[in-house]
């Protein structure tokens, strides 16, 4: 099966395939962007473009008055998917209750990009079912949506797939409100099979241990070493005593600077190496 037509909307098939997400790069900028990880995404199927007004008008209501721009929030992002899923029974008894209509999450819409699915507009924002989160520590390997995990304001967000002003092959994680209206948001739906079961994830602790010694080890060498090995090397052997404490805080400076761009690359989380939760 190509395609499903439903609700006048057209999806398109994506096949069952892997992908990865993150950076396992060492440096402490990528920090948000760990660690990298391997997700399984099922068979589910795609609208191939972001809704249109039209399309939204039809599903909610004939009378109801959009306006020339999209404005959502989490009222009327929740009042579609509900009346979707309402009806999902149109598709054929082998859809209802093991399928769901929703936002896609991020391993979702970049399997579909990967794929070739889905072509994105640049300077667009597409709304994902994903939560706000700080990095993929917990991250769902299968696919699911992933739930807020945490208190404050960033409950009240959800995740979007925001796409370079002239270049639609570069796209990062951003994020909106949905306790209030966001305007310019568009919204691309999938048809895909509820996961049940507990879930797969990332683990949530990182081998605190085994950083720490990497970050001693390296500080040492790119910073400290350098810092005493430099001045004696140059002839000023007295200064590498009587000022070591300024060559120790000085290295440990330039250690840590170089920590910011650069450190080992962080290992891969296979599946298989994901907790069950």
């Amino acid at each position: 099966m190509k395609e499903l037509k439903f609700a006048g909307l057209v999806f398109s098939h994506v096949k069952a395939g892997s992908l990865f997400l993150g950076e396992n790069k060492g440096g402490w900028i990528y920090a948000g962007q760990r660690p990298r990880h391997e997700v399984r995404c099922p068979n589910f199927f795609i609208t191939e473009e972001p809704l249109n007004l039209s399309q939204l008008s039809s599903i909610l209501d004939s009378e109801l008055s959009l306006g020339d721009e999209m404005i959502w929030n989490k009222q009327r992002l929740t009042a579609i998917i509900s009346l979707l899923n309402e009806n999902i029974a149109e598709l054929g008894d082998e859809f209802e209750g093991d399928w769901e209509v929703r936002c896609p999450t991020q391993s979702e819409w970049i399997h579909a990009k990967t794929t070739d699915k889905i072509k994105p507009k640049s300077g667009t924002k597409e709304i994902l079912a994903d939560a706000v989160s700080s990095n993929y520590r917990g991250a769902m390997m299968d696919g699911r949506p992933r739930a807020f995990d945490g208190h404050g304001p960033m409950q009240w967000h959800t995740a979007t797939m925001e796409i370079h002003p002239s270049n639609n092959s570069i796209h990062a994680l951003s994020s909106a409100p949905m306790d209030r209206d966001s305007h310019g948001l568009l919204l691309r739906l999938v048809i895909t099979p509820i996961r049940k079961g507990p879930a797969v994830i990332v683990p949530k602790k990182a081998d605190y241990g085994a950083n720490i010694r990497s970050e001693l080890l390296w500080t040492t060498m790119l910073g400290v070493f350098p810092s005493f090995a430099i001045p004696w090397l140059r002839g000023m052997g007295d200064y590498v005593y009587s000022g070591w404490f300024n060559l120790l805080f000085g290295g440990l400076c330039a250690g840590f600077v170089t920590g910011a761009f650069w450190r080992p690359r962080r290992p891969v989380i296979m599946f298989e190496d994901g907790e069950h939760q």
